[in-house]
């Protein structure tokens, strides 16, 4: 059996914002962009261009219900870092009921979605 992930959906409010965030805090590209749906991709040539599912989001009227029941985990050189620079785009720390002593640092995006700041291979 031959069997792919191509994309990742992500369900927001006003995909503009969500996305610009997340295109912010890849890097990547945008692929396609209508009013109800965006598309990034990593960068054309990069390791991970067609290899990494594509992120696509689509504008839904729905809150998110609750806690994600599928979230990113985002692997950086300089955790301490990237969470100031997420902050800055936009992204805020979030508790799930993590314990205060865990390795990664819960975040939520412009509209709540959930994902984590691991550490650095380094350190894991």
């Amino acid at each position: 059996m031959t069997l792919r992930i191509q994309c990742l959906v992500i369900d927001c409010r006003e995909p503009e914002t969500v996305a610009g965030f997340w295109e912010a805090a890849l890097g990547w590209r945008r692929t396609h962009d209508t009013a109800e749906q965006i598309v990034l991709e990593p960068p054309a040539g990069s390791a991970e261009d067609g290899v990494s599912p594509d992120l696509l989001f689509v504008r839904v009227p729905d809150p998110t219900p609750g806690k994600n029941r599928l979230h990113l985990e985002l692997r950086p050189e300089d955790q301490e870092g990237e969470v100031r620079r997420l902050i800055a785009l936009g992204a805020r720390r979030a508790s799930v009921g993590q314990p205060s002593d865990v390795s990664w640092v819960v975040m939520a995006d412009p509209e709540d979605n959930e994902f984590c700041v691991l550490r650095p291979y380094s350190q894991a």
